[in-house]
């Protein structure tokens, strides 16, 4: 299974006798599955059944779903409700003669809300609405296949920025593991160094708190515990990749686990070569991070 982007968009496009209509759905990253609608007027009841049709497809990603409608025919254009017209010139006049007003003009009257509307066709019986909204639901999964193809497309180039990031980290883990401060001689040169200045400072230091020393100069020289987690972390994200689907926030939490050891690694070093890797792995971790924002 490949991985998928969260970011898409597509378009589907139908129509029915003198109804036309058009599906847009834009797909952007979000840290879960948020689904947005926009229906017209009377289906509404379409977004249930869209809904449960996009969390079987996409598990993460904010959605948002637009459907535009347009009737076409003779029937379009405009017209006068000539009973509100009525009312409106009837209270118009009344309110000019109690406040000596003068009379209304035409163009605010066709102004007024419910005077001047659209010449719609009469409501299609019960059958047509139906079968309206059968082609609706087919309009409306067509473009989320599209979508899902080209989320699948992303996909498929952050899967190759992906893996040159891992194999970048790869080789760093690598030149730490071979560098010479992580070397075991390097490590007892630095012990040896340590405790002569402790024992020439303090010539009559206790055993114990000698040895209490020791232990932290050990503890904070041995890279060899962060570097073996990086190992197991590659590993991990590799497994992911080849897991393929919704991993995106399983390998963002790994991300936090890769940038926890090279933060480590790079306070423990003493020495400038590794500090340099440790710097290095940081910058390829938080590349890695990035992509992985988009993930689904």
């Amino acid at each position: 299974m490949t991985i998928a982007s969260m970011t898409g968009f597509a378009r589907a496009e139908g129509q029915d006798g003198s109804l036309s209509w058009v599906w847009e759905l834009k797909s952007v990253n979000s840290k879960s599955l948020d689904l947005r609608f926009r229906l017209p007027t009377g289906f509404e009841a379409l977004e249930l059944t869209l809904r449960a049709s996009l969390s079987q497809k996409l598990k993460r990603g904010s959605i948002s779903a637009n459907l535009s409608l347009t009737r076409n025919g003779s029937a379009g254009g405009l017209r006068v409700n000539r009973e509100a017209l009525a009312v409106v010139i009837r209270l118009a006049n009344e309110l000019a003669a109690e406040m000596e007003a003068a009379p209304p003009r035409i163009d605010g009257l066709l102004g007024l809300k419910g005077v001047l509307e659209n010449a719609e066709e009469e409501a299609p019986d019960e059958a047509e609405r139906e079968k309206q909204l059968v082609l609706l639901n087919k309009g409306f999964d067509q473009a989320l296949d599209r979508m899902a193809t080209m989320r699948l497309g992303e996909g498929k180039r952050l899967e190759a920025v992906l893996s040159e990031r891992l194999r970048e980290i790869t080789t760093l883990v690598k030149q730490a593991e071979a560098s010479a401060a992580a070397q075991p001689a390097a490590i007892r040169a630095r012990f040896k160094e340590m405790i002569a200045s402790l024992l020439e400072a303090l010539p009559a230091l206790p055993e114990e708190k000698l040895a209490h020393e020791a232990a932290l100069v050990i503890t904070k020289a041995d890279i060899r515990e962060e570097l073996d987690r990086l190992t197991a972390h590659l590993a991990a994200a590799r497994g992911l990749m080849e897991e393929g689907g919704p991993i995106g926030r399983r390998f963002d939490f790994l991300c936090q686990e890769f940038n926890r050891e090279a933060n480590t690694l790079c306070s423990k070093s003493a020495d400038l070569e590794l500090t340099r890797i440790g710097l290095a792995l940081k910058a390829s971790i938080e590349q890695m991070r990035e992509q992985v924002q988009n993930i689904e």
